[in-house]
């Protein structure tokens, strides 16, 4: 942001510069009436052309700018994207063992639980006959 504040200026500067330097021309110009229009005309000309070509330098580099910010976007963006999947890759690799740890402990205490149930049921059906 740096490079286009001095850019202005430096155009801003250039412009006031071209004007007082042409302003002070045709006040110190010993010439006819005709000959300070004819060359007010031509310095006019050529103040707009440098002008348009300042202006097309500036607008060029906005360009560039712009198309290198979206470069740089995009590209981050990808970067971002692909961290994001190796972040959820990680994260399901973690959750597996963390269910299977889960599991693990829950598996043999559900089965030490379903045991005695079952001793239960047995000799419930065995003082029935």
């Amino acid at each position: 942001m740096s490079d286009n504040n001095e850019f202005g200026s430096f155009l801003s500067g250039f412009l006031v510069g071209g004007l007082v330097g042409a302003a002070v021309a045709l006040l110190m110009a010993p010439q006819s009436g005709e000959e300070t229009r004819t060359m007010i005309v031509e310095k006019t000309v050529e103040l707009k052309d440098k002008t348009a070509a300042s202006l097309e330098e500036a607008y060029a580099a906005a360009e560039k700018a712009a198309a290198d910010a979206r470069a740089k976007a995009e590209e981050l963006a990808k970067v971002a994207q692909a961290r994001a999947e190796e972040l959820r890759q990680k994260s399901q690799v973690v959750l597996e063992e963390q269910r299977s740890k889960i599991s693990d402990k829950v598996a043999p205490k559900a089965s030490k639980k379903a045991e005695p149930q079952e001793d239960k049921t047995e000799g419930t059906e065995a003082e029935k006959k």
